[in-house]
């Protein structure tokens, strides 16, 4: 099959064009990299103006004092000069319904030629969404990455980039989306309880993880346990990276000289999956049932993750080893779970291998990738 990949947030469509090359199929991806995160992409249409020196400050100036963002306009410019290259292609899956991060309108624009000139169009639910973020703030969920923001009201210009989703022009987005693809496909269970009983939803699929590029390295313990955890400004509370930075100042202080913290703010992916060869434990979100892509990656690499593993988590996938810590976003909970790890390395070690097994049983990206071809074909056949 011809598939035309759109956008990429978490190397989600990175890792299924590995699985789908593997399998003989034509993928295309055209992805902006993520900013900082620099995610690879078969087309590059992220804005040029950031390294650009003089006009990047004049740019930033615009924004603050006028809230114009000419980023997402370069953005939708590059994108629409690709646009003859995005065509005639028998399956187009968009990362997300605000896959590129450019004004809703342009979105819409853009996403009606897409249409046009392509078979059969399936949404990713994957990340925040006009939806997903209207559950989150009906409380439908024991918690979620706005409880934040619902807690403490000086939050205000970091709780905007999830509330802006449920503006008049993204919900506009949302439902041209939802009226033109084909199907919706939830990522995790973080996006497939609030789309569980939504028009077009289809079965979750897990994501994919190259485990031929993310090797199993046994861990060692000699000397001091290694804590990893990686900070990302842009979603420093919606993460609970607050709490967890609250909880690791306790633990230093409980353990000195038996534990080592590792912290690494804002990298791009390549240096972020090096910077924690070395950890027993990697930290990941905690406001979350299921684990982000950070979380399995660092599962495959036989890393000891504390992050959601709720109950739902276990339900769905039937386990009855534990291959991740779930952690509550509270800081005693993080401190009780660091603290009974450290006391117990085996458990550490045990829990490595039993993520590794988790990773290439539910997620490999050769079988997620099948996974996806399946889905696809079963709707296209069904219409």
């Amino acid at each position: 099959m011809k598939i035309l990949l759109l956008g990429e947030y978490s190397r989600l469509h990175n890792s299924l064009k590995e699985g789908l090359l593997q399998m003989g199929h034509q993928v295309l991806l055209v992805g902006t990299g993520d900013n900082f995160k620099q995610y690879p992409s078969d087309i590059d249409v992220s804005s040029k103006i950031r390294k650009r020196f003089f006009q990047n400050k004049w740019w930033q100036l615009v924004y603050h004092l006028t809230k114009y963002n000419q980023y997402k306009k370069d953005i939708y410019k590059n994108l629409l000069k690709v646009l003859p290259e995005l065509k005639d292609f028998e399956i187009v899956q968009l990362i997300n319904e605000d896959a590129f991060g450019i004004y809703p309108d342009d979105e819409i624009t853009l996403f009606q030629k897409v249409f046009e000139q392509n078979k059969q169009v399936f949404l990713s639910a994957c990340g925040e969404d006009n939806h997903v973020i209207k559950y989150y703030d009906e409380d439908k969920m024991r918690y979620s990455i706005l409880d934040p923001f619902k807690k403490n009201p000086d939050l205000k210009n970091e709780a905007f980039y999830s509330y802006k989703y449920l503006q008049p022009d993204y919900q506009k987005l949302h439902d041209f989306v939802i009226e033109n693809v084909s199907g919706i496909i939830p990522s995790d269970l973080d996006y497939a309880i609030p789309y569980q009983s939504y028009p077009k939803v289809l079965p979750m699929i897990p994501n994919p993880v190259n485990v031929d590029k993310i090797r199993y390295k046994p861990l060692n313990i000699n000397d001091k346990i290694n804590i990893f955890f990686g900070i990302n400004r842009f979603s420093f509370y919606k993460k609970g990276s607050d709490i967890v930075l609250s909880a690791l100042d306790v633990i230093k202080e409980k353990y000195a000289g038996k534990v080592r913290i590792m912290l690494a703010e804002n990298l791009s992916y390549n240096d972020y999956i090096k910077q924690y060869d070395e950890a027993h434990i990697f930290i990941d979100q905690l406001y979350s049932y299921d684990q982000g892509f950070n979380a399995l990656e660092a599962m495959a690499k036989g890393k000891c993750v504390l992050t959601g593993a709720e109950k739902e988590f276990f339900d769905f996938y039937q386990l009855i080893d534990e291959p991740a810590v779930n952690v509550l976003p509270e800081v005693d909970d993080v401190v009780n779970k660091l603290s009974e790890l450290i006391e117990n390395p085996d458990r550490i070690l045990q829990i490595s291998q039993n993520a590794r097994r988790f990773i290439e049983t539910h997620h490999h990206y050769k079988k997620v990738a099948q996974q996806y071809v399946n889905t696809w074909k079963k709707v296209v056949e069904s219409l």
